[in-house]
């Protein structure tokens, strides 16, 4: 369907409008009817827009969500003017601050290739700031004073050292009276009952007991000592 109007509004920074429809297939519209617009659906050259008021002209279709614009012109099928509003560009990248050394051999500092692929043998260790085999990175004299700095070094491997010897020095030590406490048991905390049971008789006079009685049985031959015993003589 064709329809004509003007914009009621357009948001050059999201890119979406709606336009007032004052007429549809040359008839008048009373009240307005509001269609939704997309930038895509403008006919214009450049940065798509719309100016507020701007007269038009379009296509549009019915969608569950009401009125919306197919194709967008300008009265008489041109293109559309546009709003004088831009996006703001975005603003220039800042200047890095430390220039990118790019990959680099480990082995003897060429830029074009990594330590694998290097054809030298293993070269001395150098220093990664000044390239120098005098000394390490972490010694450079070089090198601008920094959180890693040989001075920070020292003194935070000082500070661990002092806390190493503190830990070490101090431990837990229970008092005199609690150590005596855990050390000497209680002359009571044996029971009475515990005395007279037979469990807790020593193991040597449990092998006395069965000594006596293996004795016995080897004397006797294992049998009773007293073989006519005197009931049985009353009784036949």
């Amino acid at each position: 369907m064709h329809g004509a109007g003007h914009c009621k509004w357009f948001n050059v920074r999201m890119g979406f409008g709606f336009i007032s429809m004052t007429s549809r297939g040359g008839t008048p519209v009373d009240p307005p009817m509001d269609v939704f617009v997309h930038q895509s659906k403008l006919h214009m050259e450049g940065f798509r827009s719309l100016r507020e008021g701007e007269p038009l002209e379009f296509t549009f279709q019915w969608s569950p969500r009401g009125l919306e614009s197919v194709q967008v012109t300008g009265p008489g099928g041109g293109p559309c003017s546009g709003s004088e509003r831009r996006q703001k560009p975005k603003p220039p990248a800042l200047p890095q601050r430390w220039k990118p050394k790019g990959d680099r051999c480990y082995n003897c500092g060429g830029l074009d290739h990594h330590a694998k692929e290097c054809g030298l043998p293993p070269q001395p260790k150098k220093c990664h700031y000044c390239q120098s085999a005098m000394h390490m990175v972490a010694h450079c004299p070089h090198r601008p004073p920094g959180p890693l700095s040989p001075s920070h070094a020292t003194a935070t491997q000082g500070r661990r050292t002092t806390v190493d010897q503190y830990s070490s020095t101090t431990s837990y030590s229970p008092s005199p009276r609690q150590g005596n406490r855990h050390s000497q048991p209680s002359q009571d905390s044996s029971s009475p009952l515990s005395k007279s049971s037979p469990s807790a008789s020593p193991p040597a006079l449990r092998n006395t007991r069965h000594r006596s009685r293996r004795d016995l049985e080897r004397t006797t031959g294992g049998n009773n000592p007293d073989p006519h015993p005197p009931w049985t003589d009353a009784t036949c």
